[in-house]
């Protein structure tokens, strides 16, 4: 499990988005190296499995998630990612209070 420090957003435009893939964003750690790529895909887009190949966590989302996960990403702390049992997964690292609010 690693924690994430730091994000990139990317948006691919024309129909077909980029590699199969409508948006993207990068997720670093504090060293600025890269832990997972959290892929968007649009409905009818292919979906690729998720993946970790060559130490990167490869995500893949639909697209009407990209605005709950970039919420998270905004708000919460700490963020975690992880690869097991073929997915890659993305959360917050601690339990917090019901009602804490931002």
């Amino acid at each position: 499990m690693s924690n994430v420090s730091s994000y990139h957003i990317l948006f691919y435009g024309s129909p077909e988005g980029y590699q199969t893939n409508r948006a993207q964003i990068q997720l670093n750690d504090a060293s600025g190296k890269t832990l997972a790529w959290v892929r968007f895909n649009d409905p009818g887009m292919f979906f690729e499995a998720d993946a970790y190949t060559g130490g990167i966590i490869k995500m893949h989302l639909p697209s009407s998630m990209f605005q709950s996960v970039l919420d998270v990403l905004r708000n919460e702390k700490p963020i975690n990612v992880y690869f097991a049992q073929g997915r890659g997964f993305l959360g917050t690292g601690t339990l917090e209070a019901v009602g804490e609010g931002e």
